[in-house]
C-alpha cells in the first residue's frame, strides 16, 4: 500500500506554505491560478488523489473557526472579566460574517504554558483558530503546522515563532498610567503583580513601568514581585508597604491585582487614596465599582476579538501575506483612586 502523501510534502515540492496547500486542496478561493495549479501538479505527482476533482463552486474562506481559550483548574473562562467581552467580540464579527464556532479550552499552568491539547484541534474541522490568552508550545505549532490551518493569536504569544496576532499596548499603556501618577505628584511607585520572566503582556507593562519612572528622572523602583494571582500579590503588597513606608503610589498589573493590593493596603492602615494611590490596568467591570472606585488603563476587549477574527479572514484569503501584528492602545480612565500630593 502506497505511503499518505502529507501536506509537509506536496509543500516541500511545490515551494508553498502548508496554509496555501490546505486551502488549495480544500477548494478554497484567495489563491493565484499559477500557484493552485503548481500545488495541484506537486500533489498528482506525489500520488495525492484526494479531492484533486473538486469543481464545484467554492466555499466560503471560513466556515468553522475554533476558539480556544485558556484555563486553569477551577477556573471559569468564559465568565473571566476581561476574556468574556474578547469572546463576545469574537462572536459578534463571527455571526456578522456567517462563521460558526467551536469553543475549547486549554489548561494552563501558572505560566500560561498549555498542559494539554484540545481534542478539537486534533480532530475538529476547522478553517481557522483564535488561540487566546496562552503560550503556543511546541506541541500546538507542530499540530497547527500539519493541518495548515491560519492561525491568529490573541493576547498570546509564540516565542519564536511567527503568527497574525492581536494584542493590547501594553508597554505604552503602563508608561502612561505611571507618567499620570507621576503629574499627580508621585515620585516613590511601587508595581505590584508582575516578575521579571512573566507572561509577555505583563513583563511589556514592567518594562512601560521602568521606562517612565527612567524619563521622569526617578531612580527608585519599588516591585512587589507575584504572579497574577490575588493571595502572592496581597502579600508581596504588604511587604512591599512594610519595607517602604514612604511609598505613595502602585501601578498594578491588572485590575484583578489591584483590587488585591486596596485590600492589602487597608490592612495596613494606608487610606486610599489619601495615604495611597492605585491604578489598575484592563479596565474590567468590577473597577468601577470598587469603593474607591478603581483609576485604570482601558483596554477594548470587544475590539480586540473583533480585530482578531478580521485578521483570521485576513489570513485565510491571502495565506502567502506577511504575519501582522495588530495593537490596540489602552486609554486612561480617572476615577478616585487616586489623588494628587
Amino acid at each position: 500500500m502506497r505511503a499518505q502523501v502529507t501536506l509537509e510534502a506536496i509543500a516541500r515540492k511545490s515551494g508553498v506554505s502548508l496554509t496555501t496547500v490546505s486551502l488549495v486542496l480544500r477548494g478554497k478561493p484567495g489563491i493565484n491560478e499559477a500557484t493552485r495549479k503548481r500545488v495541484l501538479d506537486a500533489a498528482s505527482a506525489l500520488g495525492y488523489r484526494r479531492r484533486l476533482g473538486f469543481t464545484s463552486a467554492p466555499s466560503p474562506l471560513l466556515r468553522q473557526v475554533g476558539v480556544v481559550l485558556k484555563a486553569r483548574t477551577g477556573d471559569a473562562p468564559y465568565s473571566s472579566q476581561f476574556y468574556a467581552p474578547v469572546l463576545a467580540g469574537v462572536e459578534a464579527a463571527c455571526r456578522k460574517q456567517q462563521i460558526n464556532m467551536l469553543y475549547a479550552t486549554v489548561t494552563v499552568d501558572i505560566d500560561n504554558h498549555p498542559q494539554d491539547v484540545p481534542r478539537m484541534l486534533l480532530e475538529g474541522e476547522l478553517d481557522g483558530v483564535l488561540l487566546i490568552g496562552a503560550f503556543v508550545d511546541n506541541t500546538i505549532e507542530q499540530l497547527i503546522q500539519r493541518r495548515g490551518m491560519p492561525v491568529v493569536l490573541v493576547d498570546a504569544y509564540a516565542p519564536g515563532a511567527y503568527y497574525d496576532a492581536a494584542v493590547t499596548d501594553n508597554l505604552r499603556g503602563a508608561y502612561e498610567a505611571v507618567t499620570y501618577l507621576i503629574r499627580q505628584g508621585h515620585h516613590h511607585i511601587g508595581m505590584v503583580g508582575s516578575l521579571p520572566d512573566a507572561f509577555p503582556s505583563i513583563e511589556e507593562r514592567r518594562r512601560g513601568y521602568v521606562q517612565a519612572l527612567f524619563d521622569n528622572d526617578i531612580g527608585e523602583r519599588y516591585f512587589a514581585d507575584s504572579h497574577l494571582s490575588t493571595e502572592e500579590a496581597a502579600k508581596s503588597t504588604a511587604e512591599l508597604l512594610r519595607r517602604y513606608a514612604h511609598v505613595t503610589a502602585l501601578f498594578c498589573g491588572n485590575d484583578i491585582i489591584a483590587v488585591a493590593a486596596m485590600q492589602a493596603a487597608r490592612a495596613a492602615g494606608r487610606r486610599l487614596p489619601e495615604d495611597l494611590s492605585i491604578i489598575g490596568f484592563d479596565n474590567i467591570d468590577i473597577a468601577e465599582h470598587m469603593v474607591p472606585a478603581l483609576t485604570t488603563m482601558h483596554v477594548d476587549k470587544a475590539g480586540l476579538g473583533r480585530l482578531a477574527v478580521q485578521l483570521l479572514t485576513n489570513r485565510a484569503e491571502f495565506p502567502d501575506t506577511g504575519c501582522v501584528t495588530a495593537v490596540l492602545r489602552p486609554t486612561l480612565v480617572e476615577r478616585q483612586s487616586v489623588c494628587a500630593i
